[in-house]
């Protein structure tokens, strides 16, 4: 469990996360609303050498970033207006594993399966208004994760 206690620490943590992907890595953002995924998503895309503002993708559904404005291919991706889970077959999201990364919010809209080798972190609230960080590391990220 990590506590960040503002943005920038959230950003941070990111950054660094950024600095460990590597192509076919799925990371899987959950929290409610406001709890910080798209920021640590910033702080990870920051990480992968991205330097220009990192909009939500929640209307767009997927964001792709390649290089040379990052080190590898990675697709931001926001599943919350996802309704149907054939629409998700639509977004040819395992094509992007091919030669790339992806970060994905509100990873719930996916079948669970998907996520075995994943880093699936969870974003939270707590009462004193910081952000709580915990995982759950697939075994793709054994060697890397957590942060030391």
């Amino acid at each position: 469990m990590l506590l960040l206690k503002d943005e920038q620490a959230t950003l941070d943590v990111g950054r660094k996360l950024g600095g460990l992907l590597r192509t076919g890595d799925k990371l899987a953002l959950n929290g409610t609303l406001g709890a910080g995924k798209t920021t640590l998503a910033r702080g990870i895309l920051a990480g992968l050498g991205y330097d220009a503002e990192v909009p939500s993708p929640t209307f767009a559904i997927v964001q792709q970033y390649e290089p040379p404005e990052t080190r590898i291919p990675v697709a931001h991706v926001d599943l919350y207006r996802i309704e149907y889970p054939e629409e998700i077959q639509e977004l040819g999201l395992e094509d992007v594993l091919e030669d790339g990364a992806m970060i994905v919010e509100w990873p719930d809209r996916m079948p669970d399966r998907f996520w075995d080798d994943a880093l699936k972190i969870e974003l939270e609230i707590t009462q004193d208004g910081n952000r709580r960080l915990t995982w759950t590391a697939g075994d793709a990220w054994k060697d890397r994760w957590p942060l030391t």
